[in-house]
């Protein structure tokens, strides 16, 4: 099943040369960031720790067995820090 995952353009910068957007692979956040992690070496401790994720727009917390329906966006959003 393929999802879009998309990225903020800062993220983007620091992890994935600029590029925002990409087709994989997954049935749930644990292939999605596995996929990710295969075109990006380390990326998938960035996305665990750095990010929360929005799948069709719906926010959850970065958990592996979060379900990815098809044809479904993922958007991870970097975390705010409040203090």
């Amino acid at each position: 099943m393929t999802a879009r995952v998309v990225f903020t353009s800062g993220f983007a910068r620091k992890y994935t040369n600029g590029v925002r957007e990409f087709d994989v692979e997954a049935t749930n956040l644990r292939g999605v960031i596995k996929a990710m992690e295969g075109y990006f070496p380390g990326i998938g401790h960035a996305l665990e720790e750095e990010t929360n994720v929005a799948i069709n727009g719906e926010l959850h917390e970065t958990g592996y067995f979060q379900l990815v329906p098809p044809d479904a966006e993922v958007f991870f959003i970097p975390r705010i820090e409040g203090g």
